[in-house]
Formats: structure tokens, sequence, C-alpha cells
């Protein structure tokens, strides 16, 4: 056990040490991958607001008249580095796993979008759609956390949570979650500022910037409780 004082040690023997098999933790990646485009395609057929970090990138491919594919991608590869930094050492198998994650969810999302358009979700009264989207934002949280706690490979934005949670603000969700969300917030003002039109944002929006880190908290506790935190901390990442 390394002996960084009492409140550390309990810290790293509780929350930085790998508890879960490979197996179980490939299950935990693999059902949150599917889980997390099914929310997101949800959230987005609604068309009642997107998260954040989604909002921010519908409103930049506006503002750049660009495809969403792009600034979607752009943005994520950088958060992928963004994590390198955050981690402060090198990991490619963790940055290119990142953006292989980014790959497989863009196409289960567009999978799930299609199959909810063809079911007519635009056709349904707005209130409804925005129980729609709540449920859309609710559920890929739900998914957060399965793939933050197997710890294999994420999305880098969550990545970016994870990081922040268990590095910087000693496993407080709700303060890593509101530190993830200054990039897709200041994106969005910047664009509103330049263009002064805002895209993607409405109830499901607010619903996610207000809501997701208890989500994840009460995930983290009620669903698969015997699913923990797979983060191995390294001693150089804790020092003052």
């Amino acid at each position: 056990m390394l002996v960084l004082g009492k409140r550390r040690e309990i810290w790293v023997g509780e929350m930085a040490v790998i508890k879960n098999t490979l197996k179980e933790r490939w299950i935990a990646l693999i059902l949150g991958l599917v889980i997390n485009a099914f929310g997101s395609g949800l959230t987005v057929a609604a068309n009642m607001g997107a998260s954040p970090w989604m909002a921010s990138e519908v409103n930049l491919s506006e503002w750049l008249k660009l495809d969403i594919g792009w600034p979607v991608f752009v943005v994520s590869c950088l958060a992928a580095v963004a994590n390198q930094f955050l981690l402060r050492r090198w990991e490619p198998r963790r940055f290119f796993g990142e953006i292989g994650f980014m790959f497989f969810v863009s196409f289960f999302v567009n999978f799930f979008t299609h199959m909810f358009y063809q079911m007519g979700i635009l056709r349904l009264s707005v209130f409804t759609r925005g129980v729609l989207a709540i449920a859309g934002v609710t559920i890929f949280c739900i998914a957060i956390s399965l793939y933050q706690r197997a710890n294999l490979v994420m999305h880098p934005n969550d990545d970016t949570t994870n990081i922040l949670r268990f590095m910087y603000c000693h496993g407080n969700v709700l303060h890593a979650q509101l530190l993830n969300f200054i990039p897709p917030v200041t994106i969005i003002v910047v664009s509103w500022l330049v263009t002064q039109q805002l895209f993607a944002i409405n109830l499901g929006t607010l619903f996610a910037l207000i809501f997701t880190g208890n989500i994840i908290n009460l995930t983290d506790r009620f669903i698969w409780p015997g699913l923990k935190h797979n983060f191995a901390v390294q001693p150089e990442a804790i020092d003052d």
C-alpha cells in the first residue's frame, strides 16, 4: 500500500485498484456502447435538445458550414489528445481505443436514429418528444456509468470525466462533470456570439446539463453495483 497520508491511502485503496475480471469489464463495455447509441439516437431523433457536447458540435457545424461528422470527429480527437495531457503520460492504447470507440458508436447512433425516424417519432407531440429526449439522456448516462466503470475504452469526452473524477476531483462525479462541460458550453457561447443563432439547445440539453452527474452517480450505486471503478492511478498522478 502506498503511504500518502490517511485520506489518500483510503482513496487509492478503494478507488484506484482494479477489481473486476476482464470478462465482466468487456460485457460492461459492449452493453455501454450499445445503450449509449440507443439513448443518443433517441435524443437526436426526438429533436428536443442534445447533450452539451453534441449541441456544441451541432453549433460548430452550423457556424463553419460543415457536415456534422467533421466537428464530431475533430472535437472527439481533440478530447482524446487532452486526455493524454490530463493523464500526464502517453497511453497509445487508450488514445487509439477512444478513436475506435467513436467509429462504432457513430455507426450505431446512425442506426438507432434512422430506426426512430422510421417509427415516426417526429410526428409525436412536442410534450411526448420532450419526455423521450429526457429518457434518451437518462439512458446514455446509464451507459456512461457502465463503460466508465469498466475502463477499457470509452468515448473521449466521458473518459475526460473519468480522469477528472479520480485524478483531480477525488471521486466526485458532479464536480468532474461540471468541469467537463466547460469546453462545450464555451463553444456554444462563442458560436452564438458569432452567428447570433443557437442550435440543438432545448429541454434535453438543460436536463443533461443539470442531471448527468447525478444520474451517473445513482447508476454507479444501484445498477450493477458489483461493477467497480476499475481505474488505476499512478503514484505520480496524485502527488502535490
